[in-house]
């Protein structure tokens, strides 16, 4: 296939969560995935992203939760099509309750596990959510893709969706896919996306 993938975590995670490392296992030989550690701040991360997707040039943006709210606003921006596992449209919401010191679920490379959740982190998501959806244009209705699991407690965020894209699907899961889950939904649509040429 000689694809590349680019994954793009949630906020707790790492590049080594369980999706990524599923993801990875699934496309061994046939395509890339890159599953880099995304940066604590909204702005950081972004600007990561930017350069992988500059140097790497990308095939498809896979996303979860927090990754999936960055994938949306660099898709149409990069010109590069989506997936959006249960996205996480508003991050401020979701960091409010959770104000405090923390550590990621997963290893990351720098061997640094703990962070904090503060008022400016929370302004820094604010900031982007009142222009996450600036971007979309028509083209793109069919080329960012949602896939929303039916028992996800943290993100209920299809309608906001449907309002800007047109391809919703669903899987008996929760927020965070197990490697199960991944291979059993994500890959298949990952797939199709790649073949049917969406790109």
């Amino acid at each position: 296939m000689n694809k590349k993938i680019l994954f793009l975590h949630g906020f707790f995670a790492s590049g080594q969560c369980v999706p990524a490392l599923a993801l990875r296992e699934c496309f061994e030989g046939r395509a890339e995935v890159l599953t880099p550690d995304l940066p604590i701040h909204p702005k950081e991360a972004l600007s990561l992203i930017r350069e992988l997707i500059d140097h790497e040039k990308p095939d498809l943006l896979v996303g979860n939760s927090c990754g999936s709210f960055y994938a949306q606003m660099l898709a149409p921006v990069a010109g590069i099509p989506a997936l959006l596992g249960n996205p996480h449209f508003r991050m401020t919401e979701f960091l409010k309750p959770r104000i405090g010191a923390h550590e990621y679920k997963s290893a990351r490379k720098d061997g640094n596990q703990k962070f904090v959740i503060d008022e400016a982190l929370i302004q820094e998501f604010a900031e982007l959510e009142s222009v996450q959806f600036n971007y979309c244009n028509p083209y793109y209705k069919d080329k960012v893709w949602g896939l929303f699991g039916e028992q996800d407690t943290l993100a209920h965020f299809e309608p906001i969706f449907l309002e800007h894209y047109n391809k919703s699907h669903h899987f008996p899961g929760g927020h965070t896919p197990t490697a199960d889950e991944v291979r059993a939904w994500y890959v298949p649509l990952i797939e199709k996306m790649l073949m049917e040429d969406v790109l």
